[in-house]
């Protein structure tokens, strides 16, 4: 399946709990269409004690997100857009159908 959001984007969170977030896209998750995205679907996790972390306890990080709760942000306007492709000057690129802006 393709998918129309890449790392580095920035997206907003359009449904589920942390509707109306923003971030940008750390890694994308391929085979299970998730998102980990900075900032955004924060949870808390309980880690023994270790050689990385000798203290452990209760550390804070972003969990995956589905895609289909994601919208990328438009560069131009700030809103959220849907992503459409198209051939420029000989090269497939991703623009912003809202703005028609090259992302």
């Amino acid at each position: 399946m393709k998918l129309k959001i890449k790392t580095g984007d920035t997206v907003r969170v359009i449904t589920g709990d942390h509707k109306g977030s923003e971030g940008k896209v750390l890694k994308v998750d391929r085979e299970k269409n998730k998102a980990l995205v900075e900032g955004v679907n924060i949870v808390s996790k309980h880690e023994k004690p270790s050689a990385n972390n000798p203290q452990g306890g209760i550390i804070q990080k972003e969990a995956p997100i589905h895609i289909s709760n994601l919208s990328l942000i438009d560069p131009k306007s700030g809103d959220a857009t849907r992503v459409g492709y198209e051939v420029r000057d000989g090269k497939k690129v991703r623009f912003a159908k809202k703005s028609n802006e090259v992302i």
